[in-house]
């Protein structure tokens, strides 16, 4: 899509060009500095109106979860089914709800449930996914 848009000479593409070519670079700065991605995360956040504290929270529970995603890795799961079922059964003993069930209780379609979770519900999570690392780890669970 990029080089068909390269490839367009008249002017009025110009500033999608431009608009193109600043993300590629931020983008490329992330990889070199990932705070900056983090930060980028952070403004967005800010823009949508969420609360200081609330990000803080969902930036701590991004952690925790690449955190818990990671040791599963390892441990061997490989597929989205495989994740999506281990993070049910987290949902379901933190929250008493599978994720489908939740997104519906929330009125949610494609939107991301952290999003738009409280404050409670962000620390509920995290809690239980910070406990499900430390289980696996401890016990040197392997398989998904």
């Amino acid at each position: 899509m990029f080089r068909v848009i390269q490839s367009i000479p008249s002017p009025k593409v110009e500033p999608l060009k431009q608009w193109l070519a600043r993300v590629g670079y931020e983008r490329l700065e992330e990889i070199e500095n990932p705070k900056l991605s983090m930060e980028r995360m952070q403004a967005l956040y800010q823009k949508k109106g969420y609360p200081k504290e609330w990000i803080d929270k969902r930036m701590r529970g991004i952690a925790v979860r690449q955190d818990l995603t990671d040791e599963w890795k390892k441990r061997g799961a490989k597929t989205s089914l495989e994740y999506a079922i281990l993070t049910n059964e987290i949902m379901q003993g933190a929250l008493d709800l599978r994720v489908d069930e939740y997104k519906q209780v929330k009125g949610l379609a494609r939107e991301n449930l952290r999003d738009h979770m409280t404050d409670i519900e962000l620390i509920l999570t995290m809690l239980g996914e910070a406990t499900t690392t430390k289980l696996h780890r401890d016990r040197d669970s392997q398989g998904a």
